[in-house]
């Protein structure tokens, strides 16, 4: 009687665990193979019980007791089929009816504001066929169903094993050497992109590359030590090889300018961006960008604290004067350093950082301000914390490294950015067309922020690539992009992420109640009789 009840009691925790490996498996928690090894393992259990206390059932069955039991088990029967039905509406509801939750703290395993604005924009649909290996496929479904979530215009095909099906890659004229470990291929219209790094990035600038029409060219002005975009120096900290990248990768083309050797801004040049220069400009040169300003140009400037240009001079001509100073904050500062503050005050009422929220990240930075009285009409769009100061006096900032707030220290929070627009009242038009015009100017006290080494800190490039968004008039394009992964504790592969998933909902439980048969039957075998 006592190993019978035994193993009638681990039988009925099998049957128990295959109707829930059942639905478990609806939804994709488990396989069905799973359901089935209970469910035979359940079965032979029990009829190894009913075997061994065969007699002891039969004189059951004739007594009053079987009468009870009876009773009893089919209440509890009944009960048990009534939570099996819950549980299985439960599963096939949230099989139909999914909803996608994400409590990491950066809301990393969802899409980011660009890629939904991105989404939201198709106007037909982008197909997507992924070849990859058949162990990454559940990686790759994870990362396309947030897209299909968001859009029924994102189509998803994913092909397991691509190199056992040549017709497959030549009908996408994809070779094997292309292939490597495993790739994306999106389709829009007649254009087709092909993506060989599963991230969201990767695939929403693919994206942005097939749908955004047109071609605007973004200029980086070189000849008064400029950082630099390409060649052996754009590797540095210092550079902005990755700042040109960036904007590549919102489908615009990316020029140098040697405005010297030009003469004059080219037609074609849609924002021209000075990159923390520090040696003066030629007569000429000013007056070129004089000349493209007034004829509706648009121009990103970042001056460092004491660079030697006399750009300086020629911003307050256009209405943006550039502080004498250094801003430091001891309290709010990459890990203590005071000269490297970070800034969470935005306009809430600007284009370019009316979303943004978390912060950024400037290396000695300078303040910024509408030089009063000007025409223009400008907007201070990061302000550093309200604990920091411009410090003026840098003959002894420099000489000694020692700074203190005073009487004529700019307070916090101070403001180390502004964007706004240029007025030409037409007199100075060289044309002498006598018209009105507005240009679009945007001016930073640091050109560090937007370098190589800080681009990818914080939110960085998104105020970098923005700021250019807006100068291009793409105010639909402003948007927070893709996070890196600081939000989870830690991060887990899919197949990490589906063990412990398993173990939890399903492993633990089931060992739990295993456990709890063999506690009982203990119990019940020492009871006094």
């Amino acid at each position: 009687m006592g190993v019978s009840s035994l193993l009638g009691a681990l039988g009925g925790v099998s049957m128990l665990f295959a109707l829930a490996s059942f639905f478990m498996a609806l939804t994709g928690v488990t396989h069905l193979s799973w359901s089935i090894v209970h469910g035979v393992v359940g079965v032979v259990l029990l009829a190894s019980a009913a075997a061994i206390n065969l007699d002891g059932l039969r004189e059951r069955m004739s007594s009053g007791e079987a009468r009870r039991a009876s009773k009893y088990g089919s209440s509890a029967a009944l009960s048990t089929l009534l939570a099996i039905a819950i549980l299985g509406m439960g599963g096939f509801m949230a099989n139909r009816y999914s909803k996608r939750f994400d409590w990491s703290e950066q809301q990393v395993h969802s899409l980011t504001d660009q890629t939904q604005k991105v989404l939201a924009g198709l106007e037909e649909d982008v197909t997507v066929v992924g070849l990859f290996a058949r162990t990454e496929v559940g990686g790759v479904n994870e990362t396309l169903d947030r897209y299909g979530y968001e859009t029924e215009r994102f189509v998803v095909e994913v092909v397991a094993d691509p190199n056992e099906q040549p017709d497959l890659l030549e009908r996408y004229a994809i070779t094997p050497e292309q292939l490597g470990q495993g790739l994306l291929r999106l389709a829009y219209r007649d254009e087709v992109v092909t993506v060989d790094e599963l991230t969201e990035e990767k695939i929403t600038n693919a994206i942005v590359k097939l749908t955004r029409t047109g071609e605007k060219t973004v200029y980086f002005l070189e000849g008064h030590n400029e950082r630099p975009i390409d060649g052996e120096a754009a590797a540095t900290k210092e550079a902005y090889s990755r700042a040109a990248e960036a904007l590549r990768n919102e489908n615009y083309k990316v020029e140098r300018l040697l405005l010297a050797a030009k003469g004059a801004v080219p037609d074609d040049a849609d924002v021209v961006i000075i990159a923390g220069p520090t040696r003066p400009f030629h007569g000429e040169e000013s007056a070129a960008l004089d000349a493209y300003l007034q004829r509706g140009g648009a121009v990103l400037a970042m001056v460092d604290p004491r660079a030697n240009t006399d750009l300086v001079e020629k911003l307050s001509e256009w209405g943006v004067v550039l502080g004498e100073d250094v801003v430091v904050d001891r309290e709010l500062a990459l890990f203590g350093r005071a000269t490297t503050p970070f800034a969470s005050v935005y306009a809430q009422d600007h284009a370019i950082t009316k979303d943004m929220r978390d912060t950024t990240l400037f290396h000695v930075v300078r303040s910024v301000k509408q030089r009063e009285g000007t025409a223009g009409n400008f907007s201070e769009i990061v302000l550093t914390g309200e604990n920091s100061w411009a410090e003026r006096d840098l003959d002894r900032f420099y000489a000694e490294g020692t700074a203190e707030l005073g009487a004529n220290d700019l307070t916090g929070p101070v403001p180390v950015a502004v964007a706004g627009t240029v007025v030409f009242d037409g007199a100075d038009d060289p044309a002498g067309s006598g018209a009105v015009s507005e240009s679009r100017l945007a001016v930073f006290g640091d050109a560090d922020f937007a370098a190589n080494e800080l681009l990818g800190a914080y939110r960085n490039r998104d105020l970098f690539v923005n700021t250019v968004n807006w100068l291009l008039g793409d105010v639909e394009a402003i948007s927070l992009r893709p996070n890196t992964a600081r939000a989870s504790r830690f991060q887990l592969s899919t197949g990490q992420f589906q063990t412990i998933r398993l173990f939890s909902l399903f492993a633990l439980p089931e060992a739990l109640a295993v456990l709890g048969v063999f506690t009982w039957w203990s119990r019940r075998q020492n009871a006094p009789r």
